[in-house]
């Protein structure tokens, strides 16, 4: 979808073809968000969709194979991975490279693994900014225990090809940036000429319509959707589902010549976030809270019991009791891809239209530019190639 006329009720393709609708839902999500810092783009890995979370992993992987050939670039960051973002994604990202480290100690014995780091980088003095003091100060100290760095307070002022520079100056020389900093809404809104407002988020009332548009729905990360107090609903799943139930039940009415003028209300379920084996955080807002292992075990119960189909989640739950047991994580295969992969999206999926703007992943096929392929270039010079393709914040 690149445009659409509302008059008319079409949305306009890329192929140049043009679909008409009676009613339309935008729920084009979000895109990550590198708030223009220099090389963020080029150079750290996003961990917004699968083909990202495949390509860090052949990445780190591949870093592995390198050291295990010459074990010397330990030295220069190779086994060094620099997490920036104190969230949920990037505490959960932190916790499980820690533990994927202890894994990789027996397929490279000739590696000194112990020397691997996972360093977390993070505006805030604290991590998980929103749950509760205590709440974060025992994420801290779970991933201090696996082994994890924290460098809080701290921004990234520069990502480049072999590590990151922060805005005291200082460096850390890693291999692997991973960007777990935030999200944006996506830039189809650009693209419609729809108001916007904080995070490019579309202007949206009550109901979830545009203003003056009752046939058109903004659903999820890009509805600018607030509470009663005018704060912005969070960019997670439970807001982006509840909201799409909510613009079905009134699509229904309006099929039925019945009233749809029925506000969107967000039934808060709580927040939580896994640090690692056993280690978790879980947080309601009839004030329970809980950590460890009984939080990790929440945190594992909520996400089995959302998935579709019974049969998936028997699978899923016998590979993690598989897992659990034998503190495996299954084939470690390296797929080959270029680094553009994270990009090879529909236009308006996850790109501004300005390459120096705020943030967001930009796109270089919006300005004509592509790669052999035809696809969107990758990185700069120097840039380091992932050799291959896990969260967004975890919340009920």
């Amino acid at each position: 979808m690149t445009g659409a006329d509302f008059d008319a009720r079409e949305v306009h393709l890329d192929t140049g073809a043009t679909v008409p609708y009676d009613v339309l839902v935008l729920a084009p999500g979000a895109s990550t968000a590198f708030y223009g810092v220099e090389g963020a783009f080029e150079y750290a890995f996003p961990i917004k969709n699968v083909p990202d979370a495949i390509a860090l992993r052949g990445h780190v992987l591949g870093q592995f194979e390198a050291v295990a050939r010459d074990p010397e670039r330990i030295d220069d960051g190779a086994l060094t991975t620099v997490v920036v973002g104190g969230g949920p994604t990037g505490v959960e990202m932190a916790g499980a490279l820690r533990e994927l480290f202890h894994v990789l100690a027996e397929d490279f014995p000739t590696v000194d693994v112990a020397r691997a780091r996972v360093v977390l980088v993070d505006g805030l003095r604290q991590p998980l900014a929103g749950y509760d003091a205590d709440l974060r100060q025992y994420t801290r100290e779970a991933l201090e225990k696996k082994g994890a760095e924290l460098c809080l307070g701290q921004n990234v002022a520069r990502v480049d090809a072999r590590g990151v520079e922060l805005a005291d100056g200082s460096r850390v020389e890693a291999a692997t940036v991973v960007w777990a900093a935030g999200v944006q809404a996506n830039p189809l809104a650009d693209a419609l000429g729809l108001e916007q407002t904080r995070g490019g988020r579309v202007v949206v009332d009550p109901t979830l319509r545009v203003p003056g548009r009752d046939r058109v729905f903004v659903v999820g990360d890009a509805a600018g959707a607030a509470d009663p107090e005018g704060e912005l609903y969070p960019q997670v799943a439970q807001v982006a589902i509840q909201q799409g139930r909510h613009a079905a039940r009134l699509i229904e009415r309006m099929a039925s010549g019945e009233a749809a003028d029925e506000p969107f209300r967000y039934h808060d379920l709580g927040m939580m976030a896994t640090i690692g084996r056993n280690a978790a955080v879980l947080q309601t807002p009839g004030g329970l809270k809980l950590t460890g292992f009984l939080a990790w075990m929440g945190w594992l119960l909520v996400h089995l019991v959302k998935l579709v189909g019974f049969r998936n989640r028997i699978s899923v739950f016998v590979n993690w009791l598989y897992n659990y047991v034998t503190y495996d994580r299954g084939p470690r295969i390296i797929l080959t891809t270029d680094r553009g992969e994270r990009v090879r999206q529909p236009l308006l999926a996850t790109a501004p239209t300005e390459p120096a703007g705020a943030g967001g992943s930009y796109d270089p096929r919006l300005d004509g530019a592509t790669g052999p392929a035809g696809d969107a270039s990758g990185p700069a010079d120097g840039a380091p190639e992932a050799e291959t393709p896990e969260p967004a914040p975890s919340h009920p």
